[in-house]
């Protein structure tokens, strides 16, 4: 009987520098090198940094605007055997970026699912705020628009997390 990573593909959730390129991880870096293929949410600045590392793997788009078609598209590339890395424009995919819609097909095809930890921006944020790193919530970023914002913030200061 044939295992499973013989007979279907591997999705990589990798993630990228938050700002820095040489915060890559080493494995990050043979990871994007030995998959099939990419999957961006900006092809031309994840190749800023495959250029950077000479790493000459294909790359496609998976953004927001394209995730549900694009997962179904790598979904069946996974299916059939090839690789697949999924990279935000930095940090971790899934993380307030695509990849929820991909990791779920992978799962119901059977396909294994790995994540390449790096850099995490709220991570970095909580660290060097100097606010207690020992429990805290994450409820996501905060809107863009000044209104919703405000808003978001006005909900979140109801909650008594971490606080004493």
């Amino acid at each position: 009987m044939l295992r499973m990573s013989q007979t279907k593909g591997t999705l990589y959730l990798v993630a990228t520098p938050i700002g820095n390129l040489e915060d890559v991880t080493q494995r990050a870096l043979r990871v994007l090198a030995e998959v099939s293929v990419i999957a961006c949410e900006d092809t031309r600045h994840t190749r800023v940094l495959l250029e950077r590392f000479s790493i000459r793997t294909k790359t496609v788009s998976y953004h927001e605007h394209n995730e549900r078609e694009r997962a179904a598209e790598l979904a069946s590339l996974l299916g059939r055997g090839e690789s697949v890395a999924v990279v935000s424009d930095a940090g971790t995919p899934g993380i307030s970026d695509p990849g929820f819609r991909l990791v779920r097909a992978a799962i119901e095809l059977g396909v294994r699912v790995v994540p390449v930890p790096g850099p995490v921006a709220f991570v970095a944020a909580l660290v060097a705020s100097g606010l207690p790193t020992d429990e805290f919530f994450f409820g996501g970023f905060l809107p863009s628009r000044t209104h919703a914002r405000r808003a978001r913030l006005a909900s979140l200061r109801a909650m008594r997390c971490g606080v004493s």
